[in-house]
């Protein structure tokens, strides 16, 4: 945990990571560019109160990392970061939590309902539950052993949500690369983006259900023997990565190349396009260019915003809109 805390100090201490607002990774849905140290004086205990909680979630089930992490992802897919994900459903209003790639899926709920609630009392209506999001699934990574980047602060959160959105947007475990590039893009993210963010599959579980055409269709035969072992049902989880599960690093890419993608949407990046292919392979070579090009694209990502959004508020309670 030391060496961690230090990390993240000496990122807040180094000037190439500078104070002001970066307009090259966009604004928030009001239109306001993101920076970094939006809450130096506002609310300065807030990363140390968010990675507080994150650590003690992470310690207590490895896989949470990675559902810090898909939260923000889903989020962002959907009318940009604006914690519309978290929205709970009402009588009159539907959010995305019940839509096809969310609906028993998607977890760490209630540490992001802990980490707002301990903010709501020493910064009240200051930090946005988006915020919390990107910043999350940034420590998650490091936590798992990824890499470190300075957060872009100043989302807010969105007060509507669309579950349409949600099942078209967010792309899904048997996508082809034409409708994994197709997705990306529709958000304003290239294909090396995609690529680089498929590698967040290194960590984390899926469900025996989103890989079953896999069993057939793979010719590793061990890799297969064993997950035909393992899976006993369509709702068991497998790990992402067998190799190293809880550990972020480029062992997801290694395990393309060997035919041991998890997901059919995994392993198309090796067997269903020259050019990812070459990216893949790039990583599997050399980690640290797939650590940069993952920090650039997951700070791309986070900088999504609604085109539609107007009134959009720090958000009291990030299940329901003030």
């Amino acid at each position: 945990m030391q060496l961690v805390l230090l990390c993240l100090l000496i990122l807040k201490l180094t000037p190439a990571f500078a104070t002001t607002p970066n307009d090259a990774y966009g604004g928030d849905s009001s239109g306001c560019p993101l920076g970094t140290d939006i809450y130096q004086y506002t609310c300065p205990e807030a990363e140390a109160i968010i990675f507080s909680w994150v650590e003690q979630a992470v310690s207590q089930d490895s896989r949470m990392a990675a559902s810090l992490l898909r939260l923000h992802f889903h989020d962002c897919f959907v009318n940009g970061c604006d914690a519309s994900v978290l929205l709970d459903d009402t009588q009159d209003f539907v959010g995305e939590k019940t839509a096809g790639p969310n609906l028993n899926s998607l977890r760490g709920f209630e540490v992001i309902d802990q980490i707002k609630s301990e903010l709501e009392l020493v910064c009240p209506q200051t930090v946005s539950c988006a915020d919390i999001l990107a910043t999350a699934a940034r420590d998650s990574v490091l936590l798992s052993g990824g890499p470190i980047w300075e957060v872009q602060m100043g989302r807010k959160d969105g007060i509507t949500a669309s579950k349409n959105a949600a099942n078209n947007n967010i792309p899904g475990p048997n996508s082809t690369v034409d409708v994994l590039v197709a997705k990306f893009e529709n958000v304003g993210l290239t294909l090396k983006d995609m690529v680089a963010l498929s590698g967040a599959h290194t960590i984390g579980k899926a469900r025996c259900r989103t890989f079953r055409s896999r069993l057939q269709t793979s010719s590793n035969i061990d890799f297969v023997a064993s997950l035909q072992q393992l899976c006993s049902g369509p709702d068991t989880v497998a790990h992402l990565d067998l190799a190293t599960p809880a550990t972020f690093d480029n062992q997801y890419f290694v395990n393309l190349l060997s035919g041991e993608g998890l997901l059919p949407s995994d392993q198309a990046l090796v067997n269903g396009n020259d050019q990812t292919r070459q990216i893949v392979e790039n990583y599997v070579e050399n980690p640290l260019a797939f650590f940069e090009d993952f920090k650039l694209s997951m700070l791309k990502m986070g900088s999504l915003a609604s085109p539609t959004q107007t009134n959009a508020q720090i958000r009291r309670n990030c299940r329901t809109i003030n």
